[in-house]
Parts: structure tokens; C-alpha cells; sequence
């Protein structure tokens, strides 16, 4: 028996190459807000809902730790989930035609809540994010 229960995601953390382009993305594309950051180090914390998306520059200290850099041969994970609502589909694809990111893909997925709708899309240094929405 596990002897904790799960909430949800606490934080997801992506190596990037270029902070400011990343921070544009998920601040004017995703929505997230700054929380924290600790510029000694190389870590910019951004909250989104319940969770965090923390940033680390390949080029500062943290960053380095990790070796090569996300790229075609190497990716930092293959996709992470953020759960949104409403999940109206025109408008979040037309916010997304704003700021220039394409839809790589759209249907109904299966998620931690169940069979609902989302729509892949890529971010700045070619991580793959879901946008998910509630069951339906």
C-alpha cells in the first residue's frame, strides 16, 4: 500500500534555450505568471493553476547539469498535459493563430479526468503541451 495519496501534478520542468522566448510562450500563449525566480542559479517559476513550470537556460548553472540541449535527437519529455476550461475550441485556436503557434494535432484524448477534448501544440523549443479539457 503506497502510503501517500496523489493530488496532481506539482511541476513540470523544462530546459530551454532561449528563457525569454519560453517565458513569452507560456506567459502570452498558456497563461502562467511569474512566481519565482532565482536568477544565481538559472530557475524561473511560473505558476499555472494548481501547478508550476519551472525554466531552467541551458546556459546557466542548472542548465548545464543536463548535458545537450532539447533538440531532432533529444527531447527533454515526450508531452506534458495542462488541464483548461472552458475548453472552447475556435476561441483556442484562434488565440493560438495570434501568437503563432500552430495546431499539431486536435481530438478527444483520454486524460486524468476521462475522454475529453484537446489540442497539441509545441512550444518554443520543441516540447510537445496538451491542452486538455474536461470530460464531455
Amino acid at each position: 500500500m503506497v502510503p501517500f495519496q496523489v493530488k496532481g501534478l506539482d511541476h513540470v520542468v523544462l530546459r530551454v534555450a532561449d528563457l525569454q522566448r519560453a517565458l513569452d510562450f507560456y506567459r502570452e500563449v498558456i497563461g502562467g505568471t511569474i512566481e519565482r525566480e532565482q536568477t544565481s542559479i538559472g530557475l524561473t517559476q511560473l505558476r499555472i493553476g494548481a501547478s508550476l513550470i519551472d525554466l531552467i537556460p541551458l546556459d546557466g548553472q542548472l542548465g548545464q547539469i543536463g548535458g545537450a540541449g532539447p533538440g531532432r535527437e533529444g527531447r527533454n519529455l515526450d508531452h506534458f498535459a495542462i488541464q483548461v476550461t472552458p475548453f472552447d475550441a475556435p476561441a483556442i485556436r484562434a488565440h493560438l493563430e495570434r501568437h503563432g503557434v500552430a495546431v499539431a494535432a486536435a481530438g478527444q484524448r483520454y486524460g486524468a479526468e476521462g475522454d475529453g477534448p484537446s489540442i497539441y501544440i509545441t512550444d518554443p523549443d520543441g516540447n510537445t503541451v496538451e491542452l486538455k479539457g474536461p470530460p464531455g
